[in-house]
């Protein structure tokens, strides 16, 4: 029993570790793949100073001292190198000079807005992120809150629409979360009067990208503007809401990359960390649709008066039956009801509270006369009931309420008038509109109640893989940073706990109840009885013997015991005649020979009955 018990106290405790030691393994892991990362040139950048000063001394050492004691080699420290654009581009920025040098801020108001809060004087900085994993690594910071912010650059040659795909990719780290408040860029439109410094919420762009979050509302937007051909008007059109989740992205104050793909195809992604959450078509997935309808209702045409839209109308040859009485009550008065007995008719169900005192400052000009409160008479307590008696009502079994003659269909019914279809004078028919304005600049301009949103790496090309070489470079870089500086489960757990401390009831829970479980189903099992010791045999082909034989064979050794100590006994007492002695014996040896056979008859049976080839099937 005892060793039962330890164990299972030992199998639980090495359940325990078993779930703890994976994520000790996933850490190591993250470090050595990180180390084996920090390796190659074209990656990280090793900060390895005063390596080769080390050698150096080490060789001076050598010289005098002889050869020294080995060390431990030192670890590598990760440092951030910026990404560089490897291939065709039209924009990149990753803030890595610590300045806004190419960025030019709005000095502008905005139009329709309270004239303290107009102005865009939101400020704007480049630093590290607050809880930076990677050294060195510095982006652009929105440090303000309620303010309206505007800033842009200009690209290094406009893009054009023709024949190559659009990829837009940035990154946006919400530091300290956000309330309601934007992270978007706009592709501002190529336009003779593009003016950075006066960059407004009203200037031309031809795409608007980005997350957007206000209350309980998280937003992708994917916006572009496509022009009338007929009109020359611009109009914007907006992509479907995307399918997953984005409330993580909004909340867990990681770094997240933004990416969106246009192709010529007139087909678009929008992802987000290089997985796709939104996808569709220009012609058929965007809101208003591209191409209006080819017909509209004619807005001149007006539905007739004797236009009959009713399906169903009252019978008119219908009539109200002569018994039909519509003046007859809901409900009756019981009149098989009696009065029980007791009740007290002349007692009121309240009176005035007989203890109440009037108060002090009333005053019966101002106040009227005073009157004790009423409560429930104690009289009527012991009582059916008190005051005047009345009969219950029920429903009354005659009534029928207002008549009304029955619907039938109406045969004049006409359907539901809608006007008729006209051919749609603004009709067009678009059917490539990738083909967008052209953009030579990018540009933030957000209102936000939450400061310190990080925006880093922005990222404008038409080869996907220069787009994917510069994510590697960069968000690739700090995701795995990221990764490695996460926690492990355990100490999430406790961190959790230490938050919450009824989350230790549940960890109690879920060690001690599985070891209370194990202890229960392994060391309360059914004690075996010493009366069948028949149960231990082990089952095999070969005979073997039978308990009640051998208890038999036991009792006939003790009787023959017996025999032989009772002549012994006669003897002693008085001998007998050599006659009788040999009679006796005799006997003796007919009965010993009598008993041999019988055993030979029973081992006999016994090895048959036990023979393979006697027994029986077994029976599942």
């Amino acid at each position: 029993m005892d060793q039962r018990v330890w164990l299972s106290v030992l199998l639980a405790a090495g359940l325990l570790c078993l779930s703890l030691a994976p994520v000790s393994q996933a850490e190591d892991l993250v470090e050595d793949t990180l180390s084996d990362d920090v390796d190659v040139e074209d990656e990280l950048d090793l900060d390895v100073a005063g390596v080769d000063d080390e050698e150096e001394e080490l060789d001076g050492d050598m010289q005098n001292e002889g050869p020294p004691a080995p060390k431990t080699p030192p670890t590598p420290k990760v440092t951030y190198k910026a990404p560089e654009p490897m291939g065709e581009h039209f924009f990149a920025e990753a803030f890595d000079r610590g300045t806004l040098e190419g960025w030019v801020q709005s000095s502008a108001k905005k139009e329709d807005a309270d004239e303290d809060i107009a102005k865009y004087d939101g400020k704007w900085a480049v630093e590290e992120m607050k809880d930076s994993k990677l050294p060195g690594d510095k982006g652009l910071v929105l440090k303000s809150r309620a303010k309206h912010h505007a800033i842009s650059a200009q690209m290094l040659r406009p893009f054009t629409f023709d024949t190559k795909s659009l990829i837009l990719q940035y990154e946006v780290n919400f530091q300290s979360g956000i309330d309601c408040g934007g992270a978007y860029v706009k592709l501002l439109t190529q336009t003779p009067d593009l003016d950075l410094d006066h960059f407004v919420d009203k200037t031309p762009y031809t795409i608007m990208f980005g997350p957007d979050k206000c209350g309980e509302d998280y937003k992708l937007h994917f916006i572009f503007r496509h022009q009338n051909p007929k009109t020359g008007e611009y109009e914007e059109k907006h992509a479907k809401k995307p399918d997953v989740d984005l409330r993580t992205y909004y909340t867990d104050k990681k770094t997240h990359l933004y990416t969106l793909v246009v192709n010529p195809d007139n087909t678009f992604e929008v992802l987000v960390d290089q997985t796709v959450v939104n996808s569709g078509s220009l012609l058929t997935d965007m809101t208003p649709p591209v191409n209006p309808t080819a017909e509209i209702e004619d807005p001149d045409d007006h539905k007739p008066e004797d236009w009959d839209e009713r399906p169903k109308i009252q019978d008119p040859a219908a009539v109200k039956p002569d018994d039909w009485d519509e003046d007859a009550p809901a409900q009756i008065a019981d009149e098989d009801a009696v009065k029980p007995d007791g009740w007290l008719d002349d007692e009121p169900e309240y009176i005035g509270d007989p203890d109440a005192v009037k108060p002090e400052d009333w005053d019966e000009d101002m106040d009227g006369e005073w009157e004790a409160p009423q409560i429930p008479n104690p009289v009527c307590e012991t009582a059916p009931g008190c005051g005047a008696w009345k009969r219950p009502m029920i429903d009354n079994p005659n009534y029928k309420g207002k008549w009304k003659a029955p619907m039938i269909d109406n045969p004049n019914y006409q359907g539901v008038w809608k006007p008729r279809k006209i051919p749609n004078p603004a009709f067009f028919e678009d059917l490539h509109p990738f083909r967008m304005s052209a953009f030579s600049a990018v540009g933030l301009e957000l209102w936000s109640m939450t400061s310190d949103i990080f925006f880093d790496n922005f990222f404008i090309t038409d080869d996907r893989n220069t787009a994917d070489r510069w994510a590697a470079d960069g968000w690739g870089l700090k995701k795995a940073a990221e990764g490695a500086a996460e926690p492990g489960l355990a100490t999430q757990m406790l961190n959790a706990a230490e938050e919450r401390p009824w989350l230790w009831v549940v960890y109690v829970l879920t060690v001690a109840l599985p070891l209370v479980l194990i202890i229960v189903f392994c060391c309360t099992g059914k004690k075996k009885s010493a009366a069948t010791p028949a149960a231990d045999y082990k089952k095999t082909d070969e005979p073997q013997p039978d308990v009640k034989e051998e208890e038999e064979e036991e009792e006939e050794e003790k009787a023959e015991e017996a025999e032989k100590s009772s002549p012994a006994t006669e003897k002693s007492d008085g001998e007998e005649s050599p006659a009788e002695k040999e009679d006796d014996d005799e006997e003796e040896e007919e009965e010993d020979a009598e008993k041999e056979a019988t055993a030979e008859e029973k081992l006999e049976d016994d090895v048959l009955r036990r023979s393979p080839r006697n027994r029986k099937v077994r029976k599942d």
